[in-house]
């Protein structure tokens, strides 16, 4: 392990161990405490409670050590307490915590919006706005597109999620949990067919050009492309079931973005910063975004969002028009800073590449022997299966709970995803060690031995 992967303090040993039942006692009491005081609204996916994290592993109170593929849903990519996050993160807090940006600016915060600049796809002029959350970020990217364009729809497409906001849950496609009572809505949203290969009615073949030719047929008949501000897609599908859309169907829909005027942006909060073995999903097939939204792996887990795009698209909004008070914190940006510097130092792209050739190769072998894998797919650390009923491609939501709960009490941490409730999904950190990959992936074989 190098300095820059390295945790605060002492180094937190990269091996899972169980030395209580999943959850221990510790984790029940906090659980507890947790029902008396926090809303019952906000969830947990394992009743662990976490002391320290680092790598590839979290250590619970009870001392339990869990194999993390979850990375905080995308956002450890560089591992908890990376080296360089907390150097210059400590260095920011022990200098000033706050000014806001709108009041007295700061290098920080001009120093993300350069790398950005250089990181993001496209060699144009670029300019970039910070602010908390993916959500934040999406929302200012429909406000961004608004104001330039002059018009008022957005088109969103099946399967997509963008936010819990007003704005981004009527973005969003799945109901529950995400907009289920919390209507109504923000007006003038449209939602297009996706290019879902597994699923698309006659065949995967034909996936790209048919998904694209509808959705095109339906922008142009129901909506009108002349009163389109902005187009915005997940490059790889997230809470949706990590679908990567048919090859071709993304470029033909920036295309058809840019023969009529309207932004198109990317949303790359789960996607970007190494995850999918770019800097970002969409230069797997060269696509440049107008506008690209980033969070999550941004800041090596302190909250960040930014929206990045070109320089005359984000322009358009009038001074004060963009901002907030927390956006762009200095400490946030430092730690960005130290974020992007462990990227490049470790070359976190080929590890991720190198990821989805471990955990690949073995979900594929996973998948000849168990039917209820209908579906392996992904792109570098962003990797899931989808399971059915075998024989059929009906969802098996019931399985996907059971299959994660096996996997939790025996200290392998996942996730579950999916329209359909019956994807598990893969996010290690970048920086999780082979070792602790192959004994996950042996941990998830027994489970579905058991289970499938």
């Amino acid at each position: 392990m190098t300095s820059a992967s390295a945790p605060a303090g002492a180094a937190l040993p990269q091996e899972r161990r169980l030395v209580t039942p999943i959850p221990g006692p510790k984790s029940q009491e906090l659980m507890a405490r947790k029902h008396d005081t926090v809303a019952q609204g906000v969830g947990t996916v394992m009743p662990v409670f976490a002391a320290r994290a680092a790598g590839g592993v979290v250590e619970d109170v009870d001392g339990n050590r869990l194999i993390d593929f979850g990375a905080g849903i995308a956002v450890t990519s560089v591992g908890n307490s990376a080296e360089a996050v907390v150097r210059r993160a400590s260095a920011q807090l022990a200098d000033f915590t706050h000014t806001c940006m709108m009041v007295t600016p700061y290098e920080g915060y001009v120093e993300v919006c350069e790398q950005l600049a250089g990181l993001t796809p496209g060699d144009h002029a670029k300019k970039s706005a910070l602010f908390n959350s993916g959500a934040e970020a999406v929302e200012n990217a429909v406000k961004i597109a608004r104001s330039y364009t002059g018009r008022q729809a957005v088109v969103v497409f099946d399967h997509g999620y963008h936010g819990r906001t007003n704005l981004t849950m009527a973005l969003t496609a799945k109901d529950m949990p995400y907009k289920h009572g919390f209507g109504p809505f923000a007006p003038e949203i449209y939602r297009v067919p996706v290019a879902y290969p597994y699923r698309w009615l006659t065949g995967p073949e034909n996936c790209a050009e048919e998904a694209a030719a509808q959705a095109v047929d339906l922008i142009s008949k129901q909506v009108g492309a002349e009163n389109v501000a902005a187009i915005v897609i997940e490059p790889i599908l997230g809470e949706g079931g990590f679908i990567v859309p048919a090859p071709g169907f993304l470029p033909r829909i920036a295309q058809f973005a840019k023969d009529n005027g309207i932004v198109f942006v990317a949303d790359e909060i789960q996607s970007g910063f190494c995850r999918t073995g770019h800097w970002f999903a969409s230069e797997e097939e060269g696509v440049v975004p107008d506008l690209i939204t980033t969070a999550k792996g941004i800041a090596g887990g302190l909250p960040l969002a930014a929206v990045t795009g070109r320089a005359e698209i984000m322009d358009a909004p009038h001074v004060g028009g963009l901002g907030g008070t927390y956006g762009g914190n200095p400490v946030a940006c430092a730690a960005a800073l130290g974020a992007i510097e462990t990227m490049r130092e470790l070359d976190l792209n080929a590890k991720a590449r190198r990821i989805e050739e471990i955990m690949k190769t073995r979900l594929l072998a996973l998948q000849e022997k168990h039917q209820a894998i209908g579906d392996v797919r992904g792109r570098g650390a962003m990797l899931a299966i989808e399971l059915v009923r075998p024989g059929t491609k009906d969802p098996d939501p019931q399985l996907t709970a059971a299959l994660a709960k096996a996997c939790h009490a025996e200290g392998l941490l996942v996730l579950t995803t999916g329209t359909y409730g019956n994807v598990m999904r893969f996010l290690p950190p970048l920086v999780i060690g082979e070792d602790l990959l192959a004994e996950g992936l042996d941990i998830l074989e027994g489970a579905l031995s058991r289970n499938a």
